[in-house]
């Protein structure tokens, strides 16, 4: 990240959330937000200025569709299509695949057990 971020309460909240994610398990935008009591879009906004990624895993987040949706502020491809391969790469290497759509094979790797008592 090329400019400081100071990182909020919310967002502090949003990465305490990440870190419960297992390796090789992911999450919706949706889910999290739910454990979290918050919405779709306000998680989205806390991932997208993730400074701490990919140590503090945003890229275990997809979108309920199964689409693996963005990763570093960019949605789908950006115009080096960059950051969503590199999304996919840190996924696959921990053992998440996507089909050539973008679209999430095994569902059981879907996983929402936050413990909401840990984020307050």
């Amino acid at each position: 990240m090329s400019k400081q971020h100071k990182v909020t309460l919310y967002q502090e909240r949003v990465y305490a959330a990440l870190q419960q994610i297992p390796e090789g398990r992911i999450t919706t935008y949706a889910a999290l937000s739910k454990a979290l009591d918050s919405s779709p879009r306000a998680v989205g906004g806390a991932l997208r200025v993730n400074p701490f990624a990919p140590e503090i895993p945003c890229h275990r987040c997809i979108a309920s569709t199964g689409f693996v949706g963005g990763y570093k502020g960019d949605w789908e491809k950006a115009p080096s299509g960059q950051n969503q391969e590199s999304k996919l790469q840190l996924l696959k290497d921990e053992g998440v695949l996507f089909d050539a759509g973008g679209f999430l094979i095994d569902k059981s790797q879907l996983w929402d057990e936050f413990d909401s008592s840990k984020l307050k």
